[in-house]
Protein backbone atom coordinates (compact mmCIF):
# COMPACT_ATOMS: atom_id res chain seq x y z
CA UNK A 1 0.00 0.00 0.00
CA UNK A 2 1.56 3.04 -0.96
CA UNK A 3 2.37 5.67 1.96
CA UNK A 4 0.38 8.85 2.88
CA UNK A 5 1.76 11.99 2.62
CA UNK A 6 2.61 13.99 6.00
CA UNK A 7 3.58 17.81 6.15
CA UNK A 8 2.61 20.14 9.07
CA UNK A 9 5.15 22.90 8.03
CA UNK A 10 2.28 25.45 7.22
CA UNK A 11 -0.23 27.34 9.55
CA UNK A 12 -2.87 25.87 7.63
CA UNK A 13 -2.54 21.96 7.92
CA UNK A 14 -5.47 19.87 8.40
CA UNK A 15 -6.62 19.74 11.65
CA UNK A 16 -4.07 22.25 12.93
CA UNK A 17 -2.19 18.23 12.92
CA UNK A 18 -0.73 17.56 9.85
CA UNK A 19 -2.02 17.29 6.32
CA UNK A 20 -2.00 13.70 5.07
CA UNK A 21 -3.97 11.95 1.87
CA UNK A 22 -4.28 13.10 -1.59
CA UNK A 23 -3.32 16.24 -1.00
CA UNK A 24 -1.86 19.42 1.48
CA UNK A 25 -4.16 22.21 2.20
CA UNK A 26 -1.97 24.28 0.44
CA UNK A 27 -2.83 22.11 -2.84
CA UNK A 28 0.26 19.91 -3.16
CA UNK A 29 0.08 16.68 -3.98
CA UNK A 30 1.02 13.59 -2.00
CA UNK A 31 3.59 12.81 -4.40
CA UNK A 32 5.09 16.37 -4.75
CA UNK A 33 5.12 15.85 -0.66
CA UNK A 34 6.74 12.71 -0.52
CA UNK A 35 9.46 14.04 -3.03
CA UNK A 36 10.02 17.13 -1.53
CA UNK A 37 10.92 14.72 1.97
CA UNK A 38 13.24 12.66 -0.54
CA UNK A 39 14.33 16.16 -1.66
CA UNK A 40 14.91 16.71 2.02
CA UNK A 41 16.73 14.03 2.81
CA UNK A 42 18.88 14.27 -0.20
CA UNK A 43 20.23 17.77 0.90
CA UNK A 44 20.81 16.32 4.52
CA UNK A 45 22.90 13.46 2.68
CA UNK A 46 24.50 16.24 0.67
CA UNK A 47 25.34 18.59 4.03
CA UNK A 48 27.15 15.40 5.60
CA UNK A 49 29.21 14.80 2.73
CA UNK A 50 29.84 17.95 2.24
CA UNK A 51 30.99 18.16 5.96
CA UNK A 52 33.39 14.85 5.65
CA UNK A 53 34.98 16.04 2.49
CA UNK A 54 34.78 19.76 0.84
CA UNK A 55 31.66 21.62 -0.64
CA UNK A 56 32.63 22.62 -4.59
CA UNK A 57 32.09 26.07 -5.61
CA UNK A 58 28.49 25.05 -6.28
CA UNK A 59 27.34 23.34 -3.55
CA UNK A 60 26.27 26.23 -1.52
CA UNK A 61 24.13 27.34 -4.07
CA UNK A 62 22.02 24.16 -4.88
CA UNK A 63 21.97 23.68 -1.04
CA UNK A 64 19.84 27.17 -1.35
CA UNK A 65 17.77 25.98 -4.05
CA UNK A 66 17.27 22.61 -2.64
CA UNK A 67 15.69 24.30 0.86
CA UNK A 68 14.24 26.88 -1.19
CA UNK A 69 12.14 24.14 -3.45
CA UNK A 70 10.22 23.04 -0.35
CA UNK A 71 9.19 25.79 1.32
CA UNK A 72 5.01 26.38 1.35
CA UNK A 73 3.65 27.80 -2.12
CA UNK A 74 7.07 27.45 -4.34
CA UNK A 75 7.01 23.96 -6.17
CA UNK A 76 3.95 22.09 -6.63
CA UNK A 77 5.66 19.69 -9.80
CA UNK A 78 7.08 16.61 -9.06
CA UNK A 79 8.86 16.24 -12.40
CA UNK A 80 11.14 19.68 -11.48
CA UNK A 81 11.26 18.21 -7.79
CA UNK A 82 13.05 15.38 -9.28
CA UNK A 83 15.20 17.28 -10.91
CA UNK A 84 15.91 19.23 -8.14
CA UNK A 85 16.86 16.10 -6.24
CA UNK A 86 19.07 14.85 -9.64
CA UNK A 87 20.69 17.77 -8.97
CA UNK A 88 22.11 17.47 -5.18
CA UNK A 89 22.64 13.92 -5.77
CA UNK A 90 24.44 14.88 -8.50
CA UNK A 91 26.73 17.41 -6.38
CA UNK A 92 27.19 14.70 -3.39
CA UNK A 93 28.98 12.66 -6.35
CA UNK A 94 30.78 15.00 -7.50
CA UNK A 95 32.32 15.51 -3.88
CA UNK A 96 32.59 11.98 -3.17
CA UNK A 97 32.19 9.38 -5.87
CA UNK A 98 29.70 6.56 -4.93
CA UNK A 99 28.42 8.35 -1.38
CA UNK A 100 26.78 5.67 0.12
CA UNK A 101 25.57 8.98 3.29
CA UNK A 102 21.98 9.14 3.11
CA UNK A 103 18.45 9.79 5.49
CA UNK A 104 15.02 9.22 5.36
CA UNK A 105 13.26 12.14 6.33
CA UNK A 106 10.41 10.28 7.75
CA UNK A 107 13.00 8.77 10.43
CA UNK A 108 12.30 12.72 12.25
CA UNK A 109 8.78 12.82 11.64
CA UNK A 110 8.90 9.01 13.45
CA UNK A 111 10.98 10.24 16.25
CA UNK A 112 10.00 11.53 19.75
CA UNK A 113 7.81 14.52 19.55
CA UNK A 114 9.92 16.43 21.65
CA UNK A 115 12.84 15.82 18.96
CA UNK A 116 10.81 15.70 16.10
CA UNK A 117 9.42 19.66 17.31
CA UNK A 118 13.06 20.77 17.66
CA UNK A 119 14.07 19.55 14.68
CA UNK A 120 11.34 20.58 12.45
CA UNK A 121 11.99 24.26 13.76
CA UNK A 122 15.51 23.87 12.54
CA UNK A 123 14.44 22.40 9.50
CA UNK A 124 11.75 25.27 8.69
CA UNK A 125 14.04 27.89 9.97
CA UNK A 126 16.53 27.08 7.83
CA UNK A 127 14.13 26.58 4.44
CA UNK A 128 13.22 30.34 5.15
CA UNK A 129 16.77 31.35 5.39
CA UNK A 130 17.51 29.91 2.26
CA UNK A 131 14.98 31.99 0.59
CA UNK A 132 16.43 35.12 1.91
CA UNK A 133 20.37 33.66 0.97
CA UNK A 134 18.71 33.13 -2.33
CA UNK A 135 17.66 36.39 -3.15
CA UNK A 136 20.56 38.09 -1.89
CA UNK A 137 22.69 35.62 -4.19
CA UNK A 138 20.63 37.05 -7.19
CA UNK A 139 22.77 40.44 -6.43
CA UNK A 140 26.25 38.59 -5.70
CA UNK A 141 25.89 39.22 -2.07
CA UNK A 142 27.25 35.82 -0.03
CA UNK A 143 27.96 35.30 3.57
CA UNK A 144 30.38 32.61 4.33
CA UNK A 145 29.31 31.85 7.62
CA UNK A 146 25.17 31.77 6.68
CA UNK A 147 26.15 29.08 4.17
CA UNK A 148 28.44 27.49 6.29
CA UNK A 149 25.07 27.33 8.70
CA UNK A 150 23.67 25.84 6.05
CA UNK A 151 25.93 22.50 6.46
CA UNK A 152 26.04 22.03 10.40
CA UNK A 153 21.81 22.59 10.16
CA UNK A 154 21.33 20.00 7.93
CA UNK A 155 24.25 17.51 9.22
CA UNK A 156 22.54 17.86 12.59
CA UNK A 157 18.99 16.71 11.47
CA UNK A 158 20.64 13.87 10.37
CA UNK A 159 21.98 13.36 14.18
CA UNK A 160 20.75 11.08 16.72
CA UNK A 161 20.82 13.94 19.18
CA UNK A 162 18.20 14.83 22.37
CA UNK A 163 16.93 18.33 23.28
CA UNK A 164 20.33 19.78 25.02
CA UNK A 165 21.75 19.23 21.85
CA UNK A 166 19.43 20.39 19.80
CA UNK A 167 18.17 23.53 21.21
CA UNK A 168 21.45 25.60 20.76
CA UNK A 169 21.27 24.50 16.64
CA UNK A 170 17.76 25.92 17.10
CA UNK A 171 19.09 29.22 18.67
CA UNK A 172 21.65 29.17 16.22
CA UNK A 173 19.29 29.21 13.70
CA UNK A 174 17.61 32.31 14.48
CA UNK A 175 21.25 33.79 14.98
CA UNK A 176 22.33 32.86 11.48
CA UNK A 177 18.88 34.30 10.10
CA UNK A 178 19.58 37.66 11.73
CA UNK A 179 22.85 37.61 9.52
CA UNK A 180 21.39 36.86 6.16
CA UNK A 181 18.54 39.31 6.98
CA UNK A 182 21.42 41.92 6.99
CA UNK A 183 23.21 40.65 3.89
CA UNK A 184 19.94 40.85 2.16
CA UNK A 185 19.18 44.55 3.32
CA UNK A 186 22.82 45.41 2.24
CA UNK A 187 22.08 43.52 -1.08
CA UNK A 188 18.52 45.68 -1.46
CA UNK A 189 19.40 49.08 -0.51
CA UNK A 190 23.59 49.14 -2.18
CA UNK A 191 21.71 48.04 -5.30
CA UNK A 192 18.24 49.54 -5.74
CA UNK A 193 18.60 52.79 -2.58
CA UNK A 194 17.25 53.05 0.55
CA UNK A 195 13.75 52.88 0.35
CA UNK A 196 11.57 56.07 0.95
CA UNK A 197 7.97 56.68 1.67
CA UNK A 198 6.01 55.80 -1.38
CA UNK A 199 2.34 56.22 -1.84
CA UNK A 200 0.50 53.46 -4.72
CA UNK A 201 -2.43 53.20 -6.10
CA UNK A 202 -4.35 50.12 -6.68
CA UNK A 203 -5.69 51.49 -10.01
CA UNK A 204 -5.28 49.58 -12.67
CA UNK A 205 -4.65 51.87 -15.89
CA UNK A 206 -5.99 50.44 -19.25
CA UNK A 207 -3.58 49.01 -21.76
CA UNK A 208 -1.32 46.15 -21.68
CA UNK A 209 0.48 45.14 -18.04
CA UNK A 210 2.11 42.34 -16.53
CA UNK A 211 1.30 41.68 -12.81
CA UNK A 212 4.95 40.53 -11.08
CA UNK A 213 4.34 38.32 -7.93
CA UNK A 214 6.63 37.06 -5.07
CA UNK A 215 9.85 38.58 -3.36
CA UNK A 216 12.76 38.95 -6.06
CA UNK A 217 13.29 42.26 -6.44
CA UNK A 218 15.95 41.19 -9.33
CA UNK A 219 13.83 39.32 -11.20
CA UNK A 220 11.43 42.76 -11.58
CA UNK A 221 14.24 44.76 -12.02
CA UNK A 222 15.12 42.72 -15.43
CA UNK A 223 11.26 43.21 -16.29
CA UNK A 224 11.16 46.59 -16.07
CA UNK A 225 14.26 46.40 -18.58
CA UNK A 226 13.13 44.33 -20.91
CA UNK A 227 9.69 45.98 -21.32
CA UNK A 228 10.63 49.43 -21.29
CA UNK A 229 9.19 51.42 -23.87
CA UNK A 230 6.53 48.61 -25.15
CA UNK A 231 3.71 50.29 -23.87
CA UNK A 232 3.06 47.46 -20.79
CA UNK A 233 2.67 48.21 -17.61
CA UNK A 234 3.93 47.26 -14.61
CA UNK A 235 1.71 46.11 -11.20
CA UNK A 236 3.14 44.32 -8.16
CA UNK A 237 1.35 41.86 -6.54
CA UNK A 238 1.82 40.64 -2.54
CA UNK A 239 5.10 40.74 -1.53
CA UNK A 240 6.37 42.60 -4.23
CA UNK A 241 4.83 45.89 -3.20
CA UNK A 242 7.41 47.14 -1.15
CA UNK A 243 9.32 47.40 -4.27
CA UNK A 244 7.67 50.73 -5.22
CA UNK A 245 9.97 52.29 -2.46
CA UNK A 246 13.40 51.84 -4.10
CA UNK A 247 14.90 54.59 -5.70
CA UNK A 248 16.09 53.10 -8.86
CA UNK A 249 13.19 50.99 -9.21
CA UNK A 250 10.82 54.20 -8.82
CA UNK A 251 12.69 55.55 -11.74
CA UNK A 252 10.66 53.60 -14.11
CA UNK A 253 7.63 55.40 -15.05
CA UNK A 254 5.64 51.93 -16.82
CA UNK A 255 6.02 50.87 -12.57
CA UNK A 256 2.30 52.11 -12.19
CA UNK A 257 1.14 50.46 -8.83
CA UNK A 258 -0.42 47.33 -6.94
CA UNK A 259 -2.69 44.77 -8.22
CA UNK A 260 -5.20 42.74 -5.78
CA UNK A 261 -4.73 42.60 -1.96
CA UNK A 262 -3.06 39.44 -0.33
CA UNK A 263 -1.59 36.27 -1.98
CA UNK A 264 -4.22 34.01 -0.55
CA UNK A 265 -6.76 36.21 -2.43
CA UNK A 266 -5.13 35.51 -6.05
CA UNK A 267 -7.55 32.71 -7.09
CA UNK A 268 -10.59 35.41 -6.89
CA UNK A 269 -8.77 38.30 -8.19
CA UNK A 270 -6.93 36.56 -10.51
CA UNK A 271 -10.52 35.28 -12.45
CA UNK A 272 -9.70 36.10 -16.31
CA UNK A 273 -7.48 39.02 -15.99
CA UNK A 274 -6.78 40.34 -18.69
CA UNK A 275 -2.95 40.43 -18.12
CA UNK A 276 0.03 37.86 -17.24
CA UNK A 277 1.20 37.11 -14.19
CA UNK A 278 4.57 36.09 -13.21
CA UNK A 279 5.55 34.51 -10.37
CA UNK A 280 9.08 34.79 -8.84
CA UNK A 281 9.17 33.16 -5.18
CA UNK A 282 6.18 31.49 -3.10
CA UNK A 283 2.75 31.83 -2.73
CA UNK A 284 1.50 30.44 -5.88
CA UNK A 285 -1.59 29.10 -5.52
CA UNK A 286 -3.02 26.22 -7.11
CA UNK A 287 -3.80 27.61 -10.70
CA UNK A 288 -7.57 27.67 -11.67
CA UNK A 289 -8.04 27.16 -15.54
CA UNK A 290 -9.50 30.83 -15.54
CA UNK A 291 -6.16 32.02 -15.75
CA UNK A 292 -3.77 28.99 -16.12
CA UNK A 293 -2.96 30.18 -19.72
CA UNK A 294 -1.71 33.72 -18.69
CA UNK A 295 0.88 32.44 -15.44
CA UNK A 296 4.71 32.20 -15.58
CA UNK A 297 6.76 30.89 -13.02
CA UNK A 298 10.26 31.56 -13.00
CA UNK A 299 13.80 30.97 -10.68
CA UNK A 300 12.32 27.65 -7.86
CA UNK A 301 8.78 28.18 -8.74
CA UNK A 302 7.12 25.44 -10.49
CA UNK A 303 3.54 24.37 -11.48
CA UNK A 304 2.68 21.46 -13.84
CA UNK A 305 1.83 22.40 -17.57
CA UNK A 306 2.69 26.26 -16.85
CA UNK A 307 5.34 28.07 -18.67
CA UNK A 308 8.53 28.55 -17.05
CA UNK A 309 11.05 31.33 -17.42
CA UNK A 310 14.45 30.00 -17.30
CA UNK A 311 17.98 30.92 -16.04
CA UNK A 312 18.51 33.15 -19.56
CA UNK A 313 15.95 35.55 -18.26
CA UNK A 314 14.44 36.05 -21.18
CA UNK A 315 10.88 37.67 -20.54
CA UNK A 316 9.36 37.47 -24.35
CA UNK A 317 6.67 35.02 -23.72
CA UNK A 318 5.83 37.35 -20.88
CA UNK A 319 5.80 40.36 -22.92
CA UNK A 320 3.71 38.73 -25.66
CA UNK A 321 0.88 37.27 -24.07
CA UNK A 322 0.87 40.94 -22.10
CA UNK A 323 0.53 42.35 -25.98
CA UNK A 324 -2.19 39.48 -26.97
CA UNK A 325 -4.56 39.71 -23.83
CA UNK A 326 -4.25 43.68 -24.30
CA UNK A 327 -5.36 44.66 -20.78
CA UNK A 328 -8.51 46.53 -19.40
CA UNK A 329 -10.25 48.60 -21.62
CA UNK A 330 -11.06 51.34 -19.29
CA UNK A 331 -8.77 51.92 -16.24
CA UNK A 332 -10.35 49.57 -13.03
CA UNK A 333 -10.55 51.66 -9.42
CA UNK A 334 -10.11 49.01 -7.53
CA UNK A 335 -9.47 49.57 -3.34
CA UNK A 336 -7.99 47.53 -0.68
CA UNK A 337 -10.07 45.09 1.78
CA UNK A 338 -11.20 48.38 3.72
CA UNK A 339 -12.12 50.39 0.53
CA UNK A 340 -8.87 52.39 0.80
CA UNK A 341 -7.71 53.33 -3.22
CA UNK A 342 -3.94 53.73 -1.89
CA UNK A 343 -1.47 51.78 -0.20
CA UNK A 344 1.79 53.13 1.43
CA UNK A 345 5.36 51.62 1.66
CA UNK A 346 8.81 52.51 2.35
CA UNK A 347 9.30 53.02 6.21
CA UNK A 348 12.43 50.68 6.25
CA UNK A 349 14.49 51.72 9.00
CA UNK A 350 16.76 54.38 6.76
CA UNK A 351 13.56 56.24 6.53
CA UNK A 352 12.54 55.84 10.64
CA UNK A 353 16.01 56.49 11.88
CA UNK A 354 16.67 59.57 10.07
CA UNK A 355 13.71 61.25 12.13
CA UNK A 356 14.57 59.41 15.28
CA UNK A 357 14.64 62.45 17.33
CA UNK A 358 10.93 63.37 15.98
CA UNK A 359 10.34 60.18 17.50
CA UNK A 360 12.20 59.98 20.85
CA UNK A 361 9.91 63.61 21.13
CA UNK A 362 6.62 62.22 20.69
CA UNK A 363 6.87 59.41 23.18
CA UNK A 364 8.40 61.57 25.63
CA UNK A 365 5.74 64.34 25.25
CA UNK A 366 2.97 61.52 25.39
CA UNK A 367 2.00 62.04 22.29
CA UNK A 368 2.83 58.01 21.78
CA UNK A 369 2.31 56.15 23.88
CA UNK A 370 2.90 52.24 22.60
CA UNK A 371 4.83 50.59 19.27
CA UNK A 372 2.61 47.73 17.77
CA UNK A 373 4.66 45.69 15.57
CA UNK A 374 1.34 43.95 13.43
CA UNK A 375 2.82 41.98 10.57
CA UNK A 376 3.76 38.58 9.25
CA UNK A 377 2.08 36.04 6.77
CA UNK A 378 -1.12 35.95 6.04
CA UNK A 379 -2.98 33.07 5.16
CA UNK A 380 -7.38 32.45 4.48
CA UNK A 381 -7.45 30.28 8.00
CA UNK A 382 -10.98 31.94 9.74
CA UNK A 383 -9.34 34.02 12.80
CA UNK A 384 -7.10 35.93 10.70
CA UNK A 385 -9.86 39.46 10.91
CA UNK A 386 -8.06 39.69 14.35
CA UNK A 387 -5.10 41.88 13.13
CA UNK A 388 -7.76 43.82 11.34
CA UNK A 389 -9.75 44.87 14.79
CA UNK A 390 -6.26 44.76 16.30
CA UNK A 391 -5.59 47.53 13.97
CA UNK A 392 -8.98 49.87 13.89
CA UNK A 393 -8.86 49.03 17.84
CA UNK A 394 -5.29 50.32 19.14
CA UNK A 395 -6.29 53.82 20.50
CA UNK A 396 -5.12 56.70 18.43
CA UNK A 397 -1.85 57.30 20.67
CA UNK A 398 -0.33 54.19 19.27
CA UNK A 399 1.44 53.64 15.92
CA UNK A 400 1.47 50.58 14.02
CA UNK A 401 4.56 49.09 12.16
CA UNK A 402 4.21 46.39 10.09
CA UNK A 403 6.06 44.18 7.46
CA UNK A 404 4.96 41.04 5.04
CA UNK A 405 1.90 40.40 3.96
CA UNK A 406 0.04 40.10 6.70
CA UNK A 407 -0.43 43.95 6.61
CA UNK A 408 -2.57 43.57 3.55
CA UNK A 409 -5.83 42.98 6.21
CA UNK A 410 -5.27 46.67 6.96
CA UNK A 411 -2.96 48.52 5.02
CA UNK A 412 -4.95 50.61 3.33
CA UNK A 413 -7.05 51.87 6.11
CA UNK A 414 -6.07 55.92 7.35
CA UNK A 415 -5.77 55.98 10.61
CA UNK A 416 -4.33 59.65 10.02
CA UNK A 417 -0.90 60.97 11.51
CA UNK A 418 1.05 61.46 14.90
CA UNK A 419 3.62 64.30 15.28
CA UNK A 420 3.55 64.24 11.41
CA UNK A 421 4.54 60.74 10.89
CA UNK A 422 1.30 58.37 9.72
CA UNK A 423 0.15 55.65 12.22
CA UNK A 424 0.46 52.62 10.10
CA UNK A 425 4.16 52.60 8.52
CA UNK A 426 4.85 49.32 6.21
CA UNK A 427 8.46 48.12 6.77
CA UNK A 428 8.31 46.43 3.55
CA UNK A 429 8.49 42.60 2.93
CA UNK A 430 8.97 39.65 5.52
CA UNK A 431 12.83 39.44 5.62
CA UNK A 432 12.39 43.54 6.36
CA UNK A 433 11.69 42.53 10.00
CA UNK A 434 15.66 43.33 10.23
CA UNK A 435 14.25 46.73 9.77
CA UNK A 436 11.99 46.73 12.40
CA UNK A 437 14.75 44.98 14.80
CA UNK A 438 17.19 47.90 14.19
CA UNK A 439 14.48 50.36 14.70
CA UNK A 440 13.75 48.60 17.91
CA UNK A 441 17.64 48.14 19.11
CA UNK A 442 17.84 52.32 18.34
CA UNK A 443 15.27 53.28 20.65
CA UNK A 444 16.19 51.54 23.54
CA UNK A 445 19.61 53.04 23.27
CA UNK A 446 17.84 56.29 22.41
CA UNK A 447 16.12 55.01 26.28
CA UNK A 448 18.41 54.02 27.78
CA UNK A 449 16.79 50.49 28.56
CA UNK A 450 16.42 47.34 26.51
CA UNK A 451 13.98 46.45 23.76
CA UNK A 452 11.99 44.45 26.19
CA UNK A 453 11.53 47.81 28.58
CA UNK A 454 10.53 49.51 25.49
CA UNK A 455 6.82 50.82 25.06
CA UNK A 456 7.02 48.28 21.80
CA UNK A 457 4.67 45.19 21.89
CA UNK A 458 5.04 42.44 18.82
CA UNK A 459 1.81 40.74 17.56
CA UNK A 460 2.59 38.33 14.31
CA UNK A 461 0.85 36.51 12.03
CA UNK A 462 2.53 33.62 11.07
CA UNK A 463 1.91 31.12 7.40
CA UNK A 464 5.03 29.40 6.28
CA UNK A 465 8.70 28.94 7.11
CA UNK A 466 10.35 32.09 6.69
CA UNK A 467 7.69 33.28 9.48
CA UNK A 468 9.45 30.41 11.81
CA UNK A 469 13.07 31.79 11.01
CA UNK A 470 11.78 34.99 12.17
CA UNK A 471 10.27 34.30 15.02
CA UNK A 472 13.49 32.36 15.96
CA UNK A 473 15.93 35.64 15.37
CA UNK A 474 13.36 37.21 17.71
CA UNK A 475 13.87 34.75 20.37
CA UNK A 476 17.46 34.27 19.80
CA UNK A 477 17.93 38.21 21.00
CA UNK A 478 16.02 37.81 23.54
CA UNK A 479 12.82 39.48 22.88
CA UNK A 480 9.81 38.76 24.99
CA UNK A 481 6.31 38.93 25.13
CA UNK A 482 5.64 38.07 21.65
CA UNK A 483 1.88 37.44 20.72
CA UNK A 484 1.79 34.64 17.87
CA UNK A 485 -1.12 33.57 15.93
CA UNK A 486 -3.72 32.42 14.50
CA UNK A 487 -3.02 29.07 16.21
CA UNK A 488 0.79 27.76 17.18
CA UNK A 489 2.46 25.86 14.94
CA UNK A 490 1.23 22.04 15.03
CA UNK A 491 5.19 21.27 14.78
CA UNK A 492 5.81 22.35 18.24
CA UNK A 493 5.29 19.74 21.53
CA UNK A 494 3.92 20.50 24.53
CA UNK A 495 7.49 20.64 26.19
CA UNK A 496 8.87 22.40 23.80
CA UNK A 497 5.95 24.93 24.00
CA UNK A 498 6.29 25.35 27.68
CA UNK A 499 10.08 25.96 27.19
CA UNK A 500 9.64 29.13 25.22
CA UNK A 501 6.96 30.47 27.12
CA UNK A 502 8.83 29.82 30.59
CA UNK A 503 11.95 31.25 28.91
CA UNK A 504 10.42 34.18 26.43
CA UNK A 505 6.62 34.65 27.57
CA UNK A 506 5.79 33.53 24.22
CA UNK A 507 1.47 33.91 24.02
CA UNK A 508 -1.35 32.49 21.42
CA UNK A 509 -3.27 35.94 20.66
CA UNK A 510 -7.03 36.23 22.23
CA UNK A 511 -9.01 38.56 21.22
CA UNK A 512 -7.91 42.25 19.82
CA UNK A 513 -10.03 43.88 23.00
CA UNK A 514 -8.20 41.47 25.83
CA UNK A 515 -4.35 41.31 24.32
CA UNK A 516 -4.93 45.42 24.14
CA UNK A 517 -5.82 45.63 27.74
CA UNK A 518 -2.94 43.23 28.49
CA UNK A 519 -0.56 45.13 26.96
CA UNK A 520 -1.41 48.72 27.61
CA UNK A 521 -3.27 47.84 30.92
Amino acid sequence: MEKQMFCFQCEQTMGGTGCTGRAGMCGKSAPAAKLQDELTGALIGLARTAAANAPTSKTNRIILEGLFTTITNVNFDVATIQLMIDKVNAEKDTISPNSDVNYDVEQIWNDNEDVRSLKSLILFGIRGIAAYAYHALMLDYTDKEVDAFFLKALTALGENWGMNELLPIVMETGKANLACMELLDKANTETYGTPQPTSVPLTIEKGPFIVISGHDLHDLKLLLDQTNGKGINIYTHGEMLPAHAYPLLKKYPHLKGNFGTAWQNQQKEFDNIPGPILFTTNCLMPVRSSYADRVFTTEVVSYPEIVHIDDTKDYTPVIEKALELGGYAEAQHFTGINGGATVMTGFGHGTVLAVADTVVDAVKAGAIRHFFLVGGCDGARPGRNYYTDFVKKAPADTVILTLACGKYRFNDLDLGTIGGLPRIMDMGQCNDAYSAIKVAIALAKAFNCSVNDLPLSLVLSWYEQKAVCILLTLLYLGIQNIYLGPTLPAFVSPNVLSYLVENFHLTPITTPEEDLKKILG
